[in-house]
């Protein structure tokens, strides 16, 4: 076979470089399409980005960073991130663990001596990384209807809502704790004697140039910075004040997702951590969670496929980020939210994998929610109930009725003070749901609320025999029969 000419070859050459730039603006064409669908529906507000093994594929802002005066998002916005703050917060202790200034199983008095001793001696600092130590979080909906506004310097802030009783023994289970977090930046502060916020700044933002990170304080004047938002029934609504000083190390810091997308390059590197304690950080221990970070599969939207991740998501007052990892492909997505959507996050991030994997992205669907919500605000909760019950039989396809739903309309009646409207919302999610835990365990507290502990009790323990790692309900169970609330 003869070789092609030199023109020949030159168009062929052409043709090869074109097929891959149109598929790569093809794929960005999809991408975009997806968000601005979430975005329409008004299930996604803030910016994205998307990479892979070469580098960013996709980024952009949709909608406002301020409503008022309608300041568009942008990749350069910057966000608080809430929980994602935490594997920030993990890598620095694993620095001071690599410079032998501290050992994953120091207790916490070994580092802060004025803690209690009776439960300080037992908890390590692993217990804390992974939340297994037992200490009970702080984030309660009684703690945010009374001290949320206030600002607490650390000491206080531990002594007072970080030192509780223990849930459990340290090691023997998984619960989520805001609190062990807030313990673990003090520990960062007691070690390398600085402030939390400097400590992150020297060890992490200055080395990888993150330079549209920090710790946020309301009082600074930050350029670019998103305001907060919530939306209610008739549209959206500044998110409620919260103190900076109360998330912390738990959920304190704000970024961008560009540079989000730098800290994610660093990860495959050993420019912040040597491999070994790297490994360790993405082990993943009880509930699948390693050290400052969830690592688990990631199914995309053909139902089949899973993708190796680790991630970690986060919502506080107004904002909502999702940040997850793909090592195999270095694939990551990075969703930033300035109108508390994170009850969305989780599938958008879903169907943009998809579409790096060629899969058929599934399309957001309108939240039943808005609509109940709409008819509570007009009308009593039985007409609420009927819009349910009424779309759920004309409309199944085009609206979203996961179990979520109806879960998030009784929270949001329940933090407004309507605990008896709440209850009927819940008693409605345990009807349409009635083998899953969670709809039992949030109608329980309902229940506490409004003062009925012995109907709580029943719905605890029915949210414990469908859930039995429902660690919540368990101490709820317990400390109701303690106390004699009901009939054993």
């Amino acid at each position: 076979m003869k070789w092609l000419n030199a023109r020949a070859a030159g168009v062929l050459l052409v043709f090869a470089l074109a097929v891959p730039a149109a598929e790569a603006a093809s794929r960005q064409q999809e991408l975009d399409r997806l968000v601005a669908k979430y975005h329409q529906l008004r299930q996604f507000n803030g910016a994205v980005l998307v990479a892979g093994e070469k580098g960013i594929i996709f980024k952009k802002g949709y909608g406002q960073a301020n409503l008022e005066w309608q300041v568009p998002n942008t990749t350069d916005t910057k966000f608080r991130i809430a929980s994602v703050t935490k594997p920030f917060t993990a890598t620095v202790v694993m620095q001071l663990v690599a410079e032998g200034k501290l050992k994953l199983d120091d207790t916490l008095t070994t580092h802060l001596p004025d803690y209690r001793k009776d439960t300080g001696s037992r908890v390590t600092i692993a217990h804390l990384l992974n939340h297994t130590s037992g200490i009970p979080s702080y984030t309660t909906p009684e703690f945010f209807q009374r001290e949320s506004r206030n600002p607490y310097p650390v000491a206080e802030f531990v002594k007072k809502f970080a030192s509780g009783d223990l849930e459990f023994e340290p090691g023997t289970k998984w619960a989520y704790s805001n609190s062990g977090y807030h313990l673990l930046g003090a520990i960062i502060e007691k070690v390398t004697g600085m402030p939390y916020a400097e400590a992150v700044r020297q060890r992490i933002f200055a080395p990888l140039g993150m330079k549209n990170s920090g710790y946020d304080v309301t009082m600074a004047v930050l350029p670019k910075r998103a305001s907060g938002y919530q939306l209610g029934p008739d549209g959206y609504v500044n998110a409620p004040y919260l103190d900076m000083s109360i998330p912390y190390a738990s959920g304190s810091l704000y970024s961008t997702v560009e540079d989000l997308y730098l800290w994610d390059r660093a990860l495959y590197t050993d420019t912040l951590l040597p491999a070994p304690l790297k490994q360790r950080m993405f082990t993943p221990g009880l509930s699948q969670y390693g050290y400052g970070w969830e690592v688990r599969p990631f199914k995309l939207d053909d139902g089949k496929t899973e993708v190796s991740t680790t991630l970690h998501d986060g919502g506080i007052n107004g904002f909502s980020s999702l940040l997850v990892r793909a090592p195999e492909r270095k694939e990551l997505v990075v969703l930033l939210d300035n109108t508390s959507r994170g009850d969305k996050l989780d599938a958008l991030a879903r169907g943009l994998l998809s579409i790096l994997h060629g899969i058929k992205p599934q399309q957001p669907r309108k939240p039943v929610a808005e609509a109940v919500l709409e008819a509570l605000d007009k009308a009593p909760v039985a007409e609420g109930i009927a819009r349910y019950k009424a779309l759920k039989a004309t409309k199944a396809a085009e609206y979203d009725f996961s179990e979520g739903q109806l879960n998030g309309v009784g929270y949001r009646l329940l933090m407004s003070g309507r605990a008896l409207d709440a209850i009927e919302i819940f008693k409605l999610n345990v009807e349409m749901f009635p083998n899953s835990g969670n709809p039992h365990d949030s109608l329980g507290e309902a229940y506490l609320v409004s003062g009925n502990k012995e109907q709580a009790l029943v719905n605890y323990r029915r949210a414990l025999e469908l859930d039995p790692s429902n660690v919540n309900a368990a101490e709820t169970v317990k400390r109701l029969e303690k106390a004699g609330g009901a009939a054993k």
